[in-house]
């Protein structure tokens, strides 16, 4: 998420269920937005962050303990370049839950569902800001319904795959508030190569080829 979003060095960023602040964190080494905006619903996550943006003097990452679906408890309505978001991929009462509950709201649509990141989203946003998250491939039409609901149009989708011979697991997905029309469909992402993890998740990872 935090390099297919692709946050320019002026951006204003917000990144919603940040939990331990993980794509706000590569954000900031790899890309330097002016300002990262990490917001996440449970405390103890957010307890994480502070330390991680401590430890490390992320001057540029300001950690936030609030609702997502609460708009009036998060700041600058309006004036973001970029919203990243890694929300929870289940529905809720679907699949089975994990005993902690930190888990299963991380998981779990419990507290907040496609629609409601979509719909703060486009609160956040200025014209022509863009809103970047991923999700399981059988949530696809939810996502891409409860974009174009809030005038967030997709304009670019990237499935990410175990292999080569592997159905999609996962997808990226990119739209602009306001924007129109158009989706470009990007070549897939492999996770593992014919020898071990792939080229570009190497690259990702700031490794060699043959590291």
């Amino acid at each position: 998420m935090a390099d297919f979003s692709k946050p320019k060095h002026k951006d204003t960023v917000c990144d919603l269920c940040s939990g331990n602040g993980i794509v706000a964190v590569l954000m900031e080494k790899n890309s330097q937005p002016k300002k990262i905006l990490a917001v996440e619903i449970q405390k103890e996550a957010v307890l994480l962050i502070e330390k991680t943006v401590e430890k490390s003097s992320l001057s540029n990452i300001t950690p936030l303990c609030a609702d997502l679906c609460d708009t009036n408890a998060l700041p600058f309505h309006g004036e973001f370049d970029l919203v990243t978001c890694n929300p929870p991929y289940k529905l809720n009462n679907t699949g089975a839950k994990n005993e902690s509950e930190a888990f299963s709201i991380a998981r779990h649509e419990i507290l907040c569902t496609a629609e409601d990141v979509s719909r703060t989203a486009a609160k956040l946003l200025k014209p022509g800001g863009r809103l970047c998250l991923c999700n399981r491939p059988e949530r696809l039409c939810d996502v891409i319904i409860s974009m174009k609901k809030y005038l967030i149009e997709p304009k670019r989708l990237r499935f990410v795959s175990k292999n080569a011979q592997s159905a999609p697991w996962l997808f990226l997905i990119e739209g602009k508030k306001g924007s129109k029309p158009f989706l470009q469909v990007e070549k897939p992402f492999f996770i593992h190569g014919e020898n071990g993890l792939s080229d570009e998740l190497k690259k990702l990872y700031g490794k060699g080829e043959n590291e």
